[in-house]
């Protein structure tokens, strides 16, 4: 099981170089344009995946504190404050990606 989960690994890390290989005169007739796609692509990749962590946690902290509140309703009030800063933490992560995509966009 080891060594198919280090042959997909390889593999996955090869793919995108296979898949964007084309031939020096190919490349020297279309730079500009697949510089464009290339920077949309790593825009999208960037804000996409920086989404995906802050997402799930935002669901589990909801989730949790809901479940909290449920099992000791008169500590609803410090278990929403300390709900509310950790979204807020999880949030900062969703910016930091969304400022990444926005300096792969613009440089």
């Amino acid at each position: 099981m080891k060594k198919l989960s280090t042959a997909i690994g390889i593999l996955l890390a090869v793919a995108p170089v296979i898949a964007f290989a084309q031939s020096p005169q190919a490349a020297a007739t279309t730079s500009e344009t697949l510089n464009f796609v290339d920077k949309d692509l790593a825009m999208a990749l960037a804000m996409g995946l920086g989404a995906i962590g802050p997402g799930i946690g935002l669901g589990m902290i909801g989730g949790k504190a809901a479940e909290a509140v449920g099992r000791n309703p008169e500590a609803a009030a410090r278990i929403q404050t300390v709900m509310i800063l950790t979204a807020a933490f999880a949030e900062a992560i969703a910016i930091y990606a969304l400022v990444v995509a926005l300096i792969v966009k613009f440089v």
